[in-house]
């Protein structure tokens, strides 16, 4: 039989703590991705794009188990989230405003080739609208600071301006990537006020450009 490896098990970067600010060195990893802007409750692009990834993602386990030997739980799905002013995260929360990168991390074994394949089989039947829009990427986050939210993706905002404003400036560093959040809950199925959330912010000791 062979081991199914669980991502969220096995890597520190999955590891989060509530009420603990965790600095945490990540490694560089391989993400599906998708992009899109809007308020993720009312966007058909967000709903669209969840359900390009998961097909994707099941064909590569499946190609993985297959044809390597090598078994893996499909990691959970995260998201890249900016806009152009980031109060609209922490205080004005303006939705409407927000850029987003849905992710689905893969192993590092996983190639180019694989991806098409998968991309290929994913659209041979009920194509989802949003498949040709998937790539493949590294993404380097290096040094981060995260933490665990329990709750409601609206109560975040308080965690977030913590975050941002006091734990990291407090331990000498600055903000230096985009706002990364790991659904460890489904949030299609769990109740808002029990989601478990890891909340994350790449940062860096390096001053600012022009400072």
């Amino acid at each position: 039989m062979t081991n199914k490896t669980d991502f969220k098990k096995t890597l520190d970067a999955y590891q989060a703590q509530r009420g603990r600010f965790r600095v945490v060195d990540v490694p560089d990893m391989s993400y599906l991705k998708i992009d899109g802007h809007g308020d993720p409750n009312t966007s058909p692009a967000f709903a669209e794009a969840v359900e390009a990834l998961y097909p994707v993602a099941y064909k590569l386990k499946f190609a993985s188990k297959r044809d390597l030997g090598r078994d893996y739980v499909v990691p959970p799905l995260e998201g890249l989230w900016w806009a152009e002013d980031m109060s609209a995260f922490t205080a004005a929360r303006d939705k409407s405003q927000w850029d987003w990168t849905l992710m689905l991390m893969v192993p590092d074994w996983i190639d180019q080739a694989m991806f098409g394949a998968a991309v290929e089989q994913a659209g041979a039947k009920n194509r989802p609208a949003r498949l040709d829009d998937i790539r493949l990427e590294t993404l380097s986050e290096g040094r981060c600071v995260q933490t665990l939210h329990v709750g409601s993706f609206d109560d975040e905002a308080d965690v977030l301006a913590h975050l941002h404003h006091a734990v990291i400036p407090d331990q000498g560093f600055r903000l230096a990537g985009t706002h990364h959040e790991i659904y460890l809950s489904d949030f299609r199925r769990v109740a808002p006020e029990k989601q478990r959330t890891i909340l994350r912010q790449p940062v860096t000791t390096e001053p600012a450009s022009g400072a």
